[in-house]
């Protein structure tokens, strides 16, 4: 009788992980909304592939519940959760902020993103500590994560939000406008490498912590994805994927947090 009722208990753990499996891609195809402009999530290459650690995770995903994906780059993070929300993904990939939270599921964090500072290169601005200071003037990208965070911690700088044109924010920068640009470091290093003039301070102000949405009450689905992200750091996939994309300041989120946090 005991083995006929451990039967019983992993054909109903089997049914009900098939299930949460269906339910995270009910139409039979994965629909990976993410940010089409960061190079943090993905980037579109030469070839017209999309490549990088979020891409890996969607199509590892993907693969493991039997079937295909369909990336889906969006302008802001307000589009991601938008398509996810409104039926036309399945999961969106996005940093955890409290001032996102409330219509999507968020997973645990599965890699962190290194956020810096670009000044120029004659700047007194050394480290993050030389940053919030009254009288200086610091940007960030309209809505990113970092002019969230610095909209909550910053007490004495003053704040402005700015696209990501690379040519506004070397105008704004050299014209004296602002006094630093923050934003992921893979962003800034692609902006140092069109040219002199401009350096990255040396430290973070925080790791994002990249996450993946559902829509709001899918709890299964969230469930399934969350032990997803165990097995594929577990496993040293997600290590493995982040040196792949070579993407600056990306490093592989630590487990055991089921709840996605950022410095308060």
């Amino acid at each position: 009788m005991k083995s006929l009722a451990a039967f019983a208990f992993v054909l109903l753990s089997l049914q009900a992980a098939l299930a949460a499996d269906r339910d995270i891609a009910p139409g039979g195809t994965l629909r990976a909304a993410y940010l089409g402009g960061n190079p943090a999530q993905a980037v579109r290459d030469s070839s017209g592939a999309i490549r990088g650690a979020s891409a890996d995770v969607a199509r590892e995903l993907a693969r493991r519940i039997g079937v295909p994906v369909e990336f889906k780059p969006l302008a802001n993070p307000k589009a991601v959760i938008d398509a996810v929300t409104g039926g036309d993904a399945d999961i969106g990939f996005i940093a955890y902020a409290p001032e996102r939270a409330g219509t999507v599921e968020f997973s645990q964090a599965y890699v962190l993103s290194g956020q810096g500072f670009l000044v120029l290169e004659e700047s007194n601005i050394r480290t993050i500590a030389d940053v919030d200071r009254a009288g200086q003037k610091i940007a960030g990208g309209q809505a990113d994560s970092i002019s969230l965070f610095m909209k909550r911690k910053f007490k004495h700088a003053t704040l402005s939000e700015i696209s990501h044109d690379t040519a506004e924010i070397k105008r704004l920068l050299l014209a004296k406008e602002i006094d630093a640009f923050g934003a992921n470091r893979q962003r800034l290093a692609n902006i140092v490498k069109e040219g002199p003039g401009f350096r990255i301070l040396p430290d973070n102000l925080f790791g994002v912590p990249q996450t993946i949405i559902v829509p709001k009450g899918k709890t299964e689905a969230l469930a399934a994805i969350n032990r997803f992200i165990d097995d594929v750091r577990a496993s040293g996939f997600l290590k493995k994927s982040v040196e792949a994309s070579g993407v600056a300041g990306l490093e592989v989120a630590p487990g055991g947090s089921w709840t996605p946090s950022v410095p308060d």
